[in-house]
């Protein structure tokens, strides 16, 4: 790659491209599928979050609100409750940028004035006020597909979603997408969006790909265990990886990283013929 590819997110200048990049999950939750209550306490989040890093994590991404099917929303001032004190407690401790996963423009501002660097919105809109803080944080945000899938939506959505950020004023190097596996979706449109991935990846714009332990992995691979789901998680990664995604999330950072710093490897053998 003649030159680089940066995602800018506050100070930090993230590269991506030719190394894939991994962003740990933290759950701050009581009640996510596969770990809610694991790390809902803030010393286990503040270890989650360290060992992630330590384990080869590129980005920690802190939540706080389970998104799984069928999860009963918090309100934006108990998001914040659980947050605050996470981010608080790991100033100064991660060396490594840090996403917080909020739909709501008070927890994502609150977030970026404790530190944060990256909003992870899988809200599925591009609002105004979000965009707002976003451009005034100078944050990178992560836009996410949220939705029934046909093979010309996710595309779609994204290339307005450019349109809608520039509007806004928002820099093109602010700005990851992420397909929304898992979002609104069935099987088969999940199936479809990470057999076609290169399809939906636009130049110049960092792709992130969330499957980790989600209901998709555990059909196609038949494991009922969330937990046990890694090597149907690395075939997923791998298949994504050579379709041209940029960045995994996922919980399980010390195993997968073995199949994704392979698949990595053998796609720069393909792409050098």
């Amino acid at each position: 790659m003649s030159e680089k590819n940066i995602w800018k997110c506050r100070d930090k200048k993230i590269e991506y491209g030719n190394k894939i990049l991994i962003m740990g999950i933290v759950n701050v939750t009581p009640d996510s599928f596969s770990d809610g209550g694991e790390h809902f306490f803030v010393n286990d989040a503040v270890n989650r979050a360290l060992e992630l890093e330590k384990d080869g994590a590129d980005i920690i991404d802190i939540g706080a609100q389970s998104t799984r099917p069928g999860h009963t929303p918090v309100t934006d001032k108990e998001e914040w409750a659980r947050l605050e004190p996470v981010l608080s407690a790991l100033k100064g401790k991660l060396s490594v940028p840090v996403s917080v996963d909020t739909y709501y423009p008070i927890v994502a501002e609150n977030a970026l004035k404790s530190g944060a660097d990256i909003i992870n919105d899988v809200s599925g809109v591009v609002s105004q006020n979000m965009a707002k803080i976003v451009k005034k944080e100078r944050a990178g945000w992560i836009i996410t597909h949220n939705g029934p899938a046909t093979p010309n939506d996710v595309k779609s959505f994204f290339e307005k979603s450019i349109d809608d950020c520039l509007n806004f004023g928002i820099e093109k190097n602010q700005i990851c997408f992420d397909m929304g596996i898992g979002f609104g979706k069935n099987y088969d449109e999940n199936m479809t969006l990470l057999a076609n991935v290169s399809e939906y990846k636009i130049s110049t714009y960092p792709l992130l790909l969330g499957t980790s332990r989600k209901r998709v992995i555990g059909q196609g691979s038949n494991q009922e265990n969330p937990k046990e789901r890694i090597y149907g998680n690395i075939a997923a990664d791998t298949a994504a990886i050579f379709g041209g995604v940029d960045i995994i999330r996922l919980h399980d950072v010390k195993n997968e990283k073995q199949g994704i710093l392979m698949a990595q490897n053998i796609r720069g053998y393909i792409n050098n013929g």
